[in-house]
């Protein structure tokens, strides 16, 4: 597959954010997952279900754990799907003024030939960050197709960002991922950045970031 990285253009702006919905909602099915395995939930829908049959009846066995597994499903699919509302109103919605305008800044895209046709089948971006007299950059909207994963296109694409920041001068590269992200979080290791602090996305409403129990991570590898 002959693959070219190459930087943003207007005219690739309808499918980078068509990519960029069906990559962050993805994670929708893991994080419920993740989720509804973990000991305290199991007990609680394990509860659900006995306290059901204690009420009278074996629909009710079901009904009780059925809501309470619709409800983290909703919180699962809300914390993502609201990440995905706000980006495509804010960031994602004018990418060469967000992205683009500013030195220190890029959004580039991967493009391959597909069926003799070229076609954008990833993206990542970087921004230009300040800390005191230390300047960063920070990697974002890492997303690569579904049909095109486990090929190099993530090493290559985060290594275009490295390269891009030691240009720069940067001292370092960050970025936040989620837990559910296992694979991409293994790539990142793999290529020297460290995992440096954990936190919740503070822009979920409180009861759906606990119900989702997912957690953000913040990685970083000097240059």
């Amino acid at each position: 597959m002959q693959l070219l990285i190459r930087r943003y253009r207007p005219s690739d702006k309808d499918v980078v954010l068509t990519l960029f919905r069906i990559g962050i909602q993805e994670h929708i099915g893991p994080c419920f997952y993740n989720s509804v395995t973990t000991p305290l939930y199991l007990a609680v829908t394990l509860a659900l279900c006995f306290a059901g049959y204690l009420l009278g009846s074996i629909l009710g066995a079901m009904t009780l754990p059925g809501v309470w597994l619709g409800l983290v499903y909703y919180c699962c699919h809300e914390l993502f799907a609201s990440f995905v509302r706000k980006r495509l109103q804010t960031d994602m919605q004018d990418i060469p003024g967000n992205y683009l305008s500013k030195p220190g800044n890029c959004f580039w895209v991967a493009e391959a030939e597909v069926d003799g046709r070229a076609q954008v089948i990833g993206m990542v971006a970087v921004v230009a960050k300040q800390s005191g007299k230390e300047r960063y950059g920070e990697l974002f909207r890492m997303i690569i197709s579904p049909m095109y994963r486990r090929m190099g296109l993530g090493y290559k694409m985060t290594q275009t960002v490295i390269d891009f920041c030691k240009e720069q001068g940067f001292s370092k590269v960050v970025l936040e991922t989620s837990s559910t992200q296992v694979a991409g979080v293994t790539l990142y290791r793999k290529m020297g950045f460290s995992h440096i602090l954990s936190h919740t996305n503070c822009e979920a409403p409180f009861w759906v970031i606990m119900l989702a129990r997912t957690t953000i991570l913040r990685m970083e590898k000097y240059l």
